[in-house]
């Protein structure tokens, strides 16, 4: 029961370090990028999986353990307007209590034209921000794993720097036939330690809870993830497709029903996703953010921003994944994967 509580006394910890904010109203947002494309696939910012799959661990560090040693991951996604997202992780196990993984991430902004305040050119510079990862996990018992990662970031943007240090804290229950896991994190709980102009910038701090489910003698596997539990309020009123709305014959305002308010907010919570597994080789993955849909459609009803989808090849000691995710309806970012046991 101690080792039990502890779990809860990591999870209290995290909230208490970090107050409460939206995503995307925070700086050095690669925290809070998915690093692999099976991940980006299900359209998840992590997953609950007891999987030997080493992206799995770097962005869940409480399923760390001795199944990833010696196993190397390296990906890459093509973001938007130049911009390029690369990692690269390697697990290691060192003995009992000893399991670790250990990543760097690199996300390129482009280069741009620089110019001073009389619009005189000043050459090219280069945006960038830099996120090394030190991922610990541990079995508490047979169902029951720990796990915390530190994630020291430094963001140069031409003359600019940032540094701030964040933290993951994770705990997760896996059944004792592996069907069912789930997963409460708090991730990117920290705060900068330099500035870019001295005003100091929130982390992109979430407290989230994340399952799976292998349907019994079936090749589906089911993803859930509920998001921004910090901040249960996440709607607002778009300008372009408000919720309210006034009749123009009438005048009579219509406005959107609190059942319906209540139902949209819990919505933009949810992540869902599946993934199908042929005979143990080739994987088919799809998810939708309903949150994401919502806050970039546009004003058609063709929609695809929200959706999320890749495959997967498994091959003896090489693994492949790629996956492509509308972040919305201008531009998808595009991951690829490899995955090899030393």
């Amino acid at each position: 029961m101690q080792r039990r509580a502890l779990i809860v006394v990591l999870m209290l910890a995290a909230c208490c370090c970090a107050k409460g904010q939206v995503a995307g109203m925070s700086t050095l947002s690669v925290l809070d990028m998915p690093t692999s494309a099976r991940t980006a696939a299900l359209g998840m910012d992590y997953l609950s999986l007891y999987d030997n799959d080493l992206g799995v661990a770097v962005n869940n560090p409480s399923f760390i353990d001795k199944r990833y040693h010696n196993q190397l991951m390296l990906s890459v996604a093509n973001l938007f307007a130049g911009s390029n997202l690369a990692s690269v992780s390697y697990g290691y196990h060192a003995g009992k209590m000893c399991d670790f993984v250990f990543s760097l991430h690199f996300n390129s902004y482009g280069r741009f034209e620089g110019y001073t305040a009389e619009e005189t050119p000043a050459g090219k510079f280069f945006a960038a921000d830099y996120s090394v990862g030190i991922g610990w996990g541990m079995h508490v018992d047979s169902v029951i794993s720990i796990g915390a990662s530190l994630k020291p970031t430094v963001s140069q943007y031409e003359s600019y720097t940032a540094l701030a240090l964040a933290i993951d804290l994770a705990g997760s229950y896996v059944s004792r036939d592996k069907s069912l896991s789930a997963t409460l994190i708090g991730r990117n709980a920290g705060a900068q330690f330099k500035t870019f102009d001295g005003m100091t910038e929130k982390l992109p701090f979430e407290l989230s809870a994340a399952l799976s489910y292998q349907l019994k003698n079936a090749p589906f596997r089911l993803f859930l993830s509920a998001t921004e539990l910090q901040h249960w309020n996440l709607g607002y009123d778009d300008e372009f497709n408000p919720t309210s709305q006034t009749d123009p014959f009438t005048g009579e305002r219509k406005e959107q029903s609190s059942f319906a308010r209540a139902l949209d907010n819990t919505g933009r919570h949810a992540i869902v996703g599946v993934e199908l597994t042929i005979r143990q080789v080739l994987m088919a993955r799809v998810g939708f953010n309903y949150r994401r849909s919502k806050e970039t459609k546009g004003t058609t009803n063709i929609n695809t921003s929200g959706f999320s989808y890749g495959l997967g090849v498994k091959m003896r000691r090489l693994h492949m994944d790629v996956g492509r995710n509308n972040y919305n309806l201008g531009k998808a970012a595009n991951y690829i994967t490899l995955r090899v046991d030393l």
